[in-house]
């Protein structure tokens, strides 16, 4: 079959296009990697993810089971259990390792569903104007008072225990400012020529968005990514500690939450408190290296700062 003219013109485009799209991404990693503690920072991370991910095939579970402890209760570090046992002579640095994986999920799914709402609102708020964009900032002003941890509080505390509820407490709560963000680059993008010129040829509001607004929001959110993971590592762990998550989850801020209620602080037990708090900010200082390692990167306003 032979390929009409407008069919060739159409597939040589689509290859110019994936072409600039391909530069464009070795260029942004090419600039990433003169970063050092950025580049850093996303090896360090993407080693304790794939630790997380291969857990079960390189460590055995059994030993979270208090049936089945071989340790003395609060034992200190030794030969054996390197970061000591807990109150139920549990190895410390088991349930540390086994905690990554809770931490990092709640994580990563909060700040997609966050992420998701907050894209969604910022893109309609700046894209149709009018009462939809009054209406809108209205609602993000509304969960930008209330204080995000108390609402969360809230609604762990009226719906079932569990770590997708900690998930969805996290996400409903944590949008607003990725929402802000993301109709303040909406705005900036609707303003271009480019945008102007698609209306005038007759795209409609998903061709516009689709084709130009959404990539050139998607570098932004991305970075801004980055740095909300973090911020919802820190919120798992605050909820964890506070006693509302799931009781037979190991997490990090659960375990912070047990050694608190078993007098880990009383006794001395410093083995209890050290290696999951360490955890939570070492986690959090990668995620923020990477996000404003992107930030610079991508922001336009940011590039050639140091």
């Amino acid at each position: 079959m032979t390929a009409t003219p407008e069919s060739a013109a159409a597939e040589s485009a689509r290859a110019i296009a994936w072409r600039r799209r391909r530069a464009g991404i070795a260029r942004t990693w090419h600039e990433f990697a003169t970063q050092k503690a950025a580049l850093t920072g996303l090896c360090l991370l993407a080693l304790t993810v794939v630790l997380a991910l291969a857990l079960p095939l390189i460590s055995d579970q059994s030993g979270l089971d208090v049936t089945r402890v071989s340790g003395r209760p609060l034992s200190p570090p030794d030969g054996q259990f390197w970061l000591g046992t807990d109150i139920d002579g549990r190895s410390v640095l088991l349930m540390t390792v086994w905690g990554t994986r809770i931490s990092l999920l709640v994580g990563f799914s909060a700040t997609v569903l966050s992420v998701l709402i907050g894209t969604l609102i910022g893109i309609t708020a700046a894209h149709f104007g009018g009462w939809v964009s009054a209406v809108l900032l209205r609602f993000t002003d509304f969960f930008l008072v209330l204080p995000s941890l108390v609402l969360a509080i809230a609604l762990s505390a009226v719906l079932p225990r569990g770590v997708w509820t900690i998930v969805l407490a996290i996400g409903v709560t944590a949008w607003p400012s990725t929402a802000r963000l993301v109709r303040a680059q909406t705005l900036t993008l609707e303003s271009r020529p480019y945008i102007e010129r698609a209306r005038a040829l007759g795209g409609g509001h998903l061709h516009v968005i689709g084709r130009h607004v959404l990539p050139g929001v998607l570098p932004l959110v991305l970075a801004n990514t980055t740095l909300v993971v973090g911020n919802s590592v820190i919120a798992d762990a605050t909820l964890s500690f506070l006693g509302v998550s799931d009781p037979n989850a190991i997490s990090w801020g659960a375990m912070l939450e047990t050694a608190l209620n078993n007098g880990a602080v009383t006794r001395g037990a410093w083995w209890n408190l050290l290696p999951p708090g360490i955890a939570i900010v070492l986690v959090v200082l990668l995620f923020t290296l990477v996000g404003r390692g992107l930030e610079t990167v991508l922001n336009p306003r940011l590039k050639g700062r140091d």
